[in-house]
Formats: C-alpha cells, structure tokens, sequence
C-alpha cells in the first residue's frame, strides 16, 4: 500500500512539473511557415514560364530566410540555437535506436532527427538557390539546369521524409508537433521554456519578405509584354503599307 502511494505520488508530481512552455518563439515560427509556402509555390511554378518571376521570387526569398535563420541560429533564442539541438554522431544513433524501439529520448526542442532534417534543408536551398542563379545567366548550359531540378527533387524527398518523422514524433511522444510550430508550445518542464517569443523580430521578417515581393511585382513586366518588349496596339484605320500622313477615304 505504501509502495502504491509512493509510486502515486512521484507520477502526480511529474505531471505537475511538465505543462505547456513556449519552446518556439515568433522567428522560428515564421520563418518555417515561409519556408514551407515558397518550397510549394517555387516547386509548382517550376516548369510554368508564364509564372517564372513567381519562381524566381519565392527562389530567392528562401535564400533569404536561410541566411536570416543561420544568424538567428547564433543569436536567437535558446531553442532557436544551432549549440541547442545540432548533435554528433552517437546521439543521433541513440535517438533513432530508441524510436525503432519505440521508445526514443524526449527533446523539449528539435530530436537528433528533426536537427538532421534542417540542417539538410538550410544547405540544399543555398545550392538550389546558386543553381538557379547560374541557370539564369546561363552559366554551365543545360548541366546547370539539371543540377537544380534534381536537387529540387532530392529536396522534396526530404520533406517527405520530415513530415513522416513529425507525424512519427508526434504518435510516440503523444505530443502534437505540427500545433507545436503554430502555437509555439510544447510539454516541458518550466525551467526549460524561453521567457519572450521575440514578436518584433517575426513582424521585421515578415516586413523583409512582402517588401521583396512588392519590389519583385514592381518588376514585373506589363501583361501582354513580349520578352523584346512591348507590342503596340494595332490601328484598324491604317491599310498595310498605306501613307499614314495622307487622310484615309471612309469606306463605302
């Protein structure tokens, strides 16, 4: 009976001691919820050149907010950090042992795998974003061109493979990852959650991001513009090799 209430009481008071934290602050959040629009819009505008400029925009944006998340990976928050969750080798075996034995090591920020899967991220958009460059100033042919498309692919597998692994997560730490990304909070101990979600860095991001998409729709060219320019309207009243300073007789 002791025993009973021993084991009781210990469960009672670890339950007291995790409750919802903010792991993930305002930055993280956007940035991966851009991250994810411009990765579906550059790879479905791909093969479309009346929607190139959209390609080219949401190519380029991506290239952005990595650079913008390697600095917050210095200087962000503490979950937000590369020291928090970038591991070596044997913890990332031990991670995956435990989840083959469904019982992996709980992370209150990125698990082994979800580190693995960012990093991978962060280094294919910088290569997908030069190869796209490259293509467009026609550097290296067609060979250029073909690097991108197959990295472009190779990163779509990627994200299967990410999204298989949060829904993974979330069965067997019966935690909601996909929420956790929105609303910022997971389960955790108090002590280990970040004390601001640092807004006003999200609102100059998301700043940064539509102001490159005016400058870009800016650019756009006129509808009905060729690639040599625009083409002028034509006259119904000038005949095909007709003197245009001469008055045209109407028609009978």
């Amino acid at each position: 009976m002791g025993t009973h209430r021993l084991f009781h009481t210990e469960a009672i008071d670890k339950v007291a001691a995790t409750r919802k934290i903010l792991v993930w602050d305002a930055p993280v959040r956007v940035f991966h919820w851009l991250m994810v629009l411009c990765f579906a819009g550059a790879y479905l505008t791909a093969e479309l050149d009346e929607w190139r400029l959209l390609h080219v925009t949401l190519g380029y944006t991506m290239a952005g907010l990595v650079v913008f998340r390697i600095a917050w990976g210095v200087i962000g928050t503490h979950h937000a950090r590369f020291t928090d969750f970038v591991r070596g080798p044997g913890s990332i075996l031990r991670y995956f042992r435990g989840l083959l034995r469904g019982r992996p090591e709980h992370y209150v920020g990125h698990n082994p795998a979800g580190a693995m899967t960012i990093l991978a991220f962060l280094l294919l958009t910088v290569i997908i974003a030069g190869s796209g460059w490259a293509t467009d100033r026609g550097l290296a042919g067609d060979t250029m061109e073909e690097l991108h498309e197959v990295l472009a692919n190779l990163m779509l597998a990627i994200v299967g493979v990410h999204v298989a692994g949060v829904l993974a997560g979330s069965a067997v730490h019966r935690e909601n990852l996909v929420a956790a990304m929105i609303s910022g909070r997971k389960s955790g101990a108090p002590q280990d959650g970040i004390h601001s979600a640092r807004r006003g860095v999200a609102v100059v991001l998301l700043i940064c991001v539509l102001g490159f998409w005016w400058l870009q729709w800016q650019d756009a060219p006129a509808r009905g513009a060729s690639a040599d320019g625009p083409v002028p309207a034509a006259r119904p009243d000038v005949r095909e090799g007709a003197d245009e300073t001469e008055p045209h007789r109407a028609r009978s």
